[in-house]
């Protein structure tokens, strides 16, 4: 369904949301964004359909959001709306989708509901913008949600995530295959915002409810490229007192392909860091130990820390 969508609909997106290369871009030719409206209309129809079939309640409130959150990113693509107008909108999705989960669904008992819940919101609108921030680069975004989604499924056939949370992760799974062929370099269609959004919250929203059921570590572990990547960037930007919510080059993996890295090198690299984060959030929730989690996070920031590394260096011509 994702692929037809994205097939069917490049023609208009050609015509009314054309991307063109600008001094931050990966790309050089004008191309077209909009391919995130095939990815979410497949993930939602497809998961609904399921969740029906099989008697599980996708929850009402984050269909509302994601589908109010990919509006957002399409006006956005379109028109380019005022910061501030973004994350308030932003915000007001993730927060109904963090206030409107049952008050037993805990993270840290011992902090105040409240508080802990307004952490999350914070959490959640900047997990929204990473992946927003990341899907710079052909078939990056794809590299990163494929391991995963596919993760968060192996984890539900497991019995270690809820099941609406597996019927989105392997719908979107699913969507983001299909998509992946028209955004292979060089790419015939991009995301856009109306993609990386609410690919931000529904990810976002899984990760949470592992989170919930006990297992912060996996949750933390699955996004660790994504979370590293934009973090230290971002500080490093503030550090230098630069416009930090701007349009920039600055990510270790931009800054890989202007050190030489070739695209499918890169996406390939970032991939293949995935698929060890994915087996490492596994174990730790398989082993069900302190230890155990506390060895997986240490063993993933050296993989992670190795990876940006490499980026960061010129490559020997």
């Amino acid at each position: 369904m994702s692929a037809l969508i994205t097939w069917t609909s490049r023609p208009l997106l050609q015509r009314y949301a054309l991307a063109r290369p600008n001094a931050r871009s990966s790309h050089r030719i004008p191309t077209p964004q909009g391919g995130g409206i095939a990815v979410i209309s497949a993930t939602l129809v497809v998961a609904l359909a399921w969740g029906i079939f099989a008697g599980v309640a996708i929850p009402t409130t984050l269909v509302v959001a994601t589908i109010v959150i990919a509006l957002v990113g399409f006006a956005d693509d379109i028109v380019s709306l005022p910061v501030l107008v973004r994350l308030v909108l932003q915000a007001a999705c993730v927060g109904a989708v963090v206030f409107t989960a049952p008050e037993t669904a805990r993270i840290v008992p011992a902090v105040p509901l409240m508080l802990e819940r307004g952490l999350i919101l914070l959490a959640g609108v900047w997990f929204v913008n990473l992946v927003n921030f990341m899907d710079g680069l052909d078939l990056m975004t794809v590299a990163e949600v494929v391991p995963v989604t596919a993760a968060l499924s192996l984890l539900g056939l497991l019995g270690e995530l809820s099941w609406p949370a597996v019927l989105i992760a392997a719908a979107l799974c699913g969507a983001t295959l299909g998509f992946a062929p028209f955004n292979k370099p060089v790419a015939r269609v991009f995301l856009g915002d109306v993609g990386s959004l609410p690919i931000g919250l529904l990810l976002g929203w899984c990760l949470l409810e592992l989170a919930w059921r006990g297992q912060p570590a996996a949750a933390l572990l699955l996004p660790a490229y994504y979370l590293t990547d934009s973090t230290i960037t971002l500080f490093r930007r503030i550090a230098r007192r630069e416009p930090f919510w701007s349009a920039h080059r600055s990510h270790f993996y931009q800054r890989a392909t202007d050190n030489g890295f070739a695209v499918p090198r890169v996406v390939g690299e970032v991939f293949a860091l995935n698929i060890v984060l994915a087996a490492l959030a596994i174990v730790t929730v398989r082993a069900g130990a302190t230890s155990a989690s506390l060895l997986a996070l240490v063993a993933g920031a050296i993989a992670i820390a190795i990876v940006l590394w490499r980026f960061s260096r010129p490559q020997a011509s």
